[in-house]
């Protein structure tokens, strides 16, 4: 595998919109079943915050599920405020996705407003693939995610609950501070669940003990919606 990028196997993904009373629910459970995610903090060492940038075609082509692009999403990941950033090309097939992605110093961002990058950038790959795809930044969103871990049969496999998600329109690739944002999805919470091959054990216990009913969610879609990036489209699930 090329040494600047990452490629992360297909996992199924299964999707709940919630209250946020029953994401303190899912989140007392989490803590009781699963460890935090060793990259987080927060009083209970699982939480960190989530800033991406998403790219679109001039004519939405991504939003609009077009030919390729109804595939696959490219965004630009913060986390806190991290001198790091992840360029990352997410893969959605039914409901498994796969990743491809590449770390950056935040310094070097730039590069991407521009005709070209130098061939051993770790970004490089990225570059070539927006330029060809006509991609460039439409909006900026960001939440605050608790995240925990566990083992399973098929490995590991992941909770995630994200709250207070907001949007922001941009057109550039830069993570200013923000100026003016709007909410999205007003009084909900996303649950994610992760993980390989069936499903696994304990989240057989969750959906037991809990009635959730997967619902898709987009968080792209919605900003798209929220911010009326585009006239006349609906926000359908992904």
């Amino acid at each position: 595998m090329d040494v600047h990028r990452e490629s992360r196997d297909f996992v199924r993904e299964m999707k709940f919109l919630i209250t946020p009373e029953r994401a303190a629910d899912m989140e007392s459970w989490a803590r009781a079943h699963m460890v935090p995610d060793p990259h987080a903090a927060g009083p209970a060492g699982d939480e960190y915050q989530v800033t991406s940038l998403y790219l679109d075609t001039p004519d939405f082509a991504v939003y609009s599920r077009r030919g390729s692009h109804g595939r696959s999403k490219y965004r630009v990941r913060r986390y806190g405020e991290s001198d790091l950033l992840f360029l990352e090309r997410k893969l959605k097939t039914g409901d498994r996705v796969g990743k491809l992605r590449s770390l950056i110093p935040a310094e070097t961002l730039p590069l991407l407003d521009h005709a070209g990058s130098p061939a051993d950038w770790p970004g490089h790959w990225f570059h070539k693939r927006v330029e060809v795809r006509q991609l460039r930044p439409v909006c900026r969103i960001s939440y605050q995610r608790m995240a925990r871990l566990a083992g399973s049969p098929s490995g590991p496999i992941r909770l995630t609950v994200d709250r207070a998600l907001s949007a922001e329109p941009i057109a550039s690739y830069a993570f200013h501070p923000p100026v003016q944002t709007t909410e999205l999805l007003p009084g909900q919470c996303v649950l994610e669940l992760k993980y390989r091959g069936e499903l696994p054990g304990l989240f057989k216990q969750l959906l037991q003990e809990f009635p959730l009913r997967p619902q898709g969610s987009s968080k792209y879609r919605a900003a798209v919606l929220a911010l009326e990036l585009t006239q006349g489209a609906l926000c359908l699930s992904s």
